[in-house]
Formats: structure tokens, C-alpha cells, sequence
């Protein structure tokens, strides 16, 4: 059987933020991570029982910035329930993670 992460590469449906959708739904980039590392996660993931603060990279990033908990029950709701959007993901990685990470200053 492939491994969990090779089966769900989409990492970047991994965040949901308390901010109005806007702009137009995109696929994810694999490979992103960025909705992994900006923003903070107050709900507890089995290798962060405290949650994740702003800015670490989940520890279940694996070296592809892929989520190694994609399909795993214990994959909080907040992660399961992000959709990216061209507001939130820009068009690079980098982008998308300036913009996670504004709004994780402005929100938190």
C-alpha cells in the first residue's frame, strides 16, 4: 500500500480561516505548505498536542511539504476545512505564504 502521503498530495487544503471566501477556488499546489507553516493551529495534531504556533512548519510536512495525516482522523477540521482561492494562495508559494502569514497577524 503507497504510503498515506502519496495518496493525498493536496497539503494545502490543510487550513481554514475565519475570513469571507473571496476570489476564485484553484487547485492546490503540491508541494506548498504554506497554509502548513503561516498560519497558527490551536487544535491539537498528534506530533503538536498544544497545537501549532504561527510560522513552524507542521511537523507532519513531510520533505515534499506534502501532509502525512491527510487521511487520518486525527487531522483537525480547521486543516480539512481550508479550500485554497486565489486570495488566500496567490500564484507562487512564496506569495501564498506572505499572504497566510498577514493574515495570521492581522487575525491573531
Amino acid at each position: 500500500m503507497p504510503a498515506l502521503q502519496d495518496q493525498c498530495p493536496l497539503v494545502c487544503l490543510n487550513y481554514f480561516l475565519p475570513i469571507p471566501k473571496r476570489g476564485h477556488s484553484m487547485q492546490c499546489r503540491i508541494g506548498c505548505g504554506a497554509c502548513c507553516i503561516a498560519p497558527s493551529i490551536s487544535s491539537a495534531l498528534p506530533l503538536h498536542p498544544n497545537g501549532k504556533p504561527a510560522g513552524v512548519r507542521c511537523l507532519h510536512l513531510d520533505a515534499g511539504n506534502r501532509c502525512a495525516i491527510f487521511l487520518h482522523p486525527s487531522r483537525p477540521a480547521v486543516c480539512s476545512g481550508f479550500q485554497p482561492t486565489e486570495d488566500a494562495c496567490g500564484s507562487t508559494d512564496a506569495e501564498a505564504l506572505a499572504i497566510l502569514a498577514e493574515w495570521e497577524r492581522l487575525t491573531g
